[in-house]
């Protein structure tokens, strides 16, 4: 260009919202499979089609010398945990459930099995989870790497003093969530969710967990778009009479406070009146069989000494949505 040349403008160009300008008009939601890997839920009960695990390993000796150190109930043999949590992944995928692994950096925390607490799905992504306890703590570090790895957009990461965990946060319906409050969830993570939710145009009604429960999860378990199971007695009457509004029926096993008990209710569910159990407690199944629910069970005796179960160890990423 010589010196007295006139600089040719970028006004009009691509660049600077020229003619050939592309304006993206595609919402996120839209871009869910496409842009974004396919994620998210808006039920509890439809058909489950992945799913997040952690494959535990040396970390769960920890609790060998001192289980109410790492909140575990007992020693754990980790090679028959290991047998058993491979049984579980080998009954979602005979579901045809795709299954992904948290694969953290090593060591790891002792609880980073119990992937439902340390996320949840909405229908356009997901939560990251902050858990209440010091023994938890960074295990959402190795749940956000992997999502973000996996294409899987993250919504919000809690701040400040907000503690949440994603076993307390069911989906009564496509536009309504409910949270526990208490132990592992508290106000200020609420009011953080709340407000994301909002933004996605889905109501979050709130009630208080009774003392002395690990998450909301061990109160409901909902199988079906008209049938929810309850825990009686502990369940908050707000909670049973929202899902009484909504169209559900609403059943309380005999459930009493007992190992057979807890592990009774910490199910998936896989779709429309199908589950993913506890095998080894035969009349809490049967009272789910007598409800026209199909069971599914794998075996759990050693996991359950870490102080979970089948619903515990699952962090669902998606489910078929209604839209």
């Amino acid at each position: 260009m010589s010196a007295d040349e006139t600089p040719k403008s970028t006004f009009g160009t691509a660049a600077y919202g020229g003619d050939n300008w592309s304006q993206r008009i595609a919402t996120h939601a839209e871009e869910l499979g496409s842009v974004w890997s396919d994620c998210g839920i808006d039920s509890e009960w439809r058909e489950l089609k992945s799913v997040l695990l952690h494959c535990p390993g040396e970390e769960l000796n920890a609790a060998q010398k001192d289980p109410e150190a790492v909140q575990m109930l007992d020693a754990v043999d980790l090679g028959q945990a290991r047998e058993e949590h491979a049984a579980m992944v080998e009954m979602y995928h005979s579901q045809n459930v795709q299954v992904h692994f948290v694969e953290p950096d090593l060591p790891c925390q002792p609880n980073l099995m119990f992937c439902a607490d340390l996320f949840v799905m909405t229908p356009q992504g997901a939560i990251i989870a902050r858990p209440a306890s010091t023994v938890r703590t960074g295990e959402e570090r190795w749940v956000a790497r992997k999502l973000s790895a996996l294409g899987m957009p993250i919504l919000a990461t809690l701040t400040g003093t907000a503690t949440f965990e994603g076993a307390d946060l069911m989906w009564v319906d496509e536009k309504t969530a409910i949270i526990g409050r208490g132990l592992r969830t508290n106000d200020q993570a609420i009011s953080q969710i709340e407000s994301l939710l909002s933004g996605l145009d889905i109501e979050l009604i709130v009630v208080d967990s009774p003392f002395g429960i690990m998450h909301f999860m061990s109160l409901l378990r909902i199988v079906d778009h008209n049938l929810a199971i309850c825990w009686p007695r502990r369940t908050p009457h707000h909670t049973v009479r929202t899902l009484q509004e909504r169209g559900y029926e609403v059943k309380f096993p005999a459930f009493v406070d007992d190992p057979q008990s807890y592990r009774g209710i910490n199910f998936v569910t896989l779709g429309p009146r199908r589950i993913l159990m506890v095998g080894g407690i035969p009349k809490v199944q049967a009272y789910f069989e007598d409800l026209e629910i199909e069971c599914l069970v794998t075996p759990t005796d050693e996991l359950t000494k870490a102080a979970g179960n089948v619903g515990c160890l699952t962090g669902v990423l998606q489910r078929e949505k209604t839209s």
